[in-house]
């Protein structure tokens, strides 16, 4: 049966990308909750009933057996509650990252930069510190609307990253996990940057978790993308992305519970 992937907008095509890459036999729905993007600056308890009306809009129409949640937000918040309502694996962005930066580290200090309520829910810096990580953490507001503008390089793009990671990098860290799906956009150019970093990116993690809790990998590899809203910035990003997957707007009344 297939997997599904959600986000609260259309950094989640990162991820959506990487596994359809990495499974192309395998059938893949996503949803791009755009128009309540971004969940960052709502409460817990809305982020949860977000997530629960995303995750059950893929299980009831594609009968989806594994659940990947492509937001940070949340995976910060949500995950707990969705692998109890829905009775299917479910897996967010952050663990998977957490386990690659434990592996990579050689001196235990580990940045992570993200949105203010990843930043705020502090479910990295936890998971780091169970693992004895020193932990640098940072949020990066203007990551999204740079990437959402297509300014993934350039002068202006440099300064904005050297601004908010200069300081991490200062205080020694050698590996940086970039907990926001928007952010593996600017990996190349961070990356230019500080050569000397290990940089986490776990759209390219999560394909392990699949391995181990997915029996049926081989189906007939279909894609769909879905979206809740029209979005200039989703066009943009599904041409880079994802350019040949058919897109369909999904009326908001048919997930929301209100």
């Amino acid at each position: 049966m297939p997997i599904g992937v959600f986000d609260s907008g259309i950094g989640g095509l990162t991820v959506f990308k990487a596994l359809a890459s990495q499974f192309k036999d395998t059938d893949i729905y996503y949803l791009g909750d755009t128009a309540r993007v971004p969940y960052g600056n709502k409460s817990k308890e809305t982020i949860i009933r977000y997530s629960l009306e995303c995750a059950t809009f893929l299980k009831e129409n594609f009968d989806v057996d594994l659940l990947v949640v492509a937001c940070n937000t949340a995976s910060s918040y949500a995950v707990e509650t969705l692998k109890k309502y829905l009775n299917i694996p479910v897996v967010g962005v952050i663990e998977p990252g957490v386990e690659a930066a434990v592996a990579i580290t050689k001196n235990k200090k580990v940045g992570v930069v993200g949105t203010q309520a990843t930043i705020r829910s502090q479910r990295y810096k936890n998971l780091l510190e169970e693992n004895d990580i020193d932990v640098f953490d940072k949020p990066c507001p203007l990551f999204v609307p740079l990437i959402e503008e297509g300014r993934l390089s350039g002068q202006i793009t440099q300064l904005i990253i050297k601004d908010y990671l200069d300081e991490l990098v200062d205080a020694g860290i050698d590996t940086l996990i970039l907990g926001c799906t928007h952010y593996p956009l600017l990996k190349d150019e961070i990356q230019k940057i500080y050569p000397h970093i290990h940089i986490v990116d776990s759209t390219t993690t999560i394909g392990k978790f699949i391995l181990s809790n997915k029996k049926n990998l081989k189906e007939s590899g279909k894609r769909k993308i879905f979206i809740t809203d029209e979005s200039p910035s989703f066009e943009l990003l599904k041409d880079i992305l994802a350019p040949n997957i058919p897109v369909e707007k999904v009326e908001l009344s048919k997930i929301c519970s209100l």
